[in-house]
């Protein structure tokens, strides 16, 4: 009984907590449809967006799947709406991280798109963030790579990548972890955009600047996925700048190769 009780109170703090969702009614921009799914592939109107979250966060105590998406269109949101509303979306976002961890804690969308909003949110509100969610944020990566080492291309592997190489030395940062771990999701996932980008960062610090303008070529060069063609685009948009600025062109396009190790 003090289980269900509990439960019962986690949920009614979850619906508080989603309470601010602006209402599912439809704007002249968005596309006339209650289908959550066709609403997230349109996820550059942000309005669409909205309307998907709070389609989704209508039954997000209850529904694995609804809390778990909506942890990852929150994250969409606070990396794309207006500064005053990146905060509560991501915050949004890591509540429903947290149900979704709770309904379902052996599957690892829960985990990934929890730590992907709380790495979000520390990284747009600076140090108190970071020092706050810098644990939880490890530990839920490891959990999906745990669970499943190649969900999404190894994504979680990757982001614990960029964990190590932003994380000062102090709280268990390290530049040679972090392109050891790169290294590995590349090995085994070469087109992964993610991974590559991190990987540049970290060698580019280095003084490496060869080798991060033969990874940022890589982006460029590599396939967009259908079912991430907006993050791809974005991807590859910042590839082309960060390129320039290293003195690469980016209108070479290099070819994909395999890290040789």
């Amino acid at each position: 009984m003090t289980i269900v009780w509990r439960w019962g109170q986690l949920a009614v703090c979850f619906a508080i907590a989603f309470a601010g969702w602006p209402s599912a009614s439809l704007s002249q921009s968005v596309p006339k449809t209650d289908d959550p799914e066709a609403l997230y592939r349109d996820r550059t109107n942000l309005d669409s967006a909205k309307r998907a979250a709070a389609l989704w966060s209508a039954r997000v105590t209850s529904d694995f799947d609804s809390a778990w998406k909506l942890a990852r269109i929150t994250y969409w949101i606070g990396k794309h709406a207006p500064n005053a509303e990146r905060r509560p979306a991501l915050e949004r976002g890591i509540a429903a991280g947290e149900m979704a961890v709770r309904l379902m804690p052996d599957r690892p969308e829960g985990h990934f798109w929890l730590a992907a909003d709380m790495g979000a949110l520390a990284e747009s509100s600076g140090i108190r963030d970071g020092l706050k969610y810098r644990g939880r944020i490890k530990s839920e990566l490891e959990r999906v790579i745990g669970i499943n080492p190649d969900w999404q291309e190894d994504s979680a592997g990757a982001a614990l990548g960029q964990w190590y190489f932003e994380v000062p030395r102090l709280f268990g940062g390290s530049r040679a972890k972090a392109e050891e771990r790169l290294e590995y999701v590349l090995r085994r996932f070469p087109h992964s955009k993610t991974a590559l980008s991190f990987l540049a960062d970290v060698v580019a610090a280095d003084g490496r600047l060869d080798e991060a303008r033969a990874l940022l070529g890589r982006i460029l060069a590599a396939p967009v996925d259908p079912d991430w063609t907006p993050e791809d685009l974005e991807s590859q948009k910042t590839a082309a700048e960060r390129l320039q600025k290293l003195g690469g062109d980016p209108h070479l396009v290099l070819e994909p190769r395999h890290n040789q190790h």
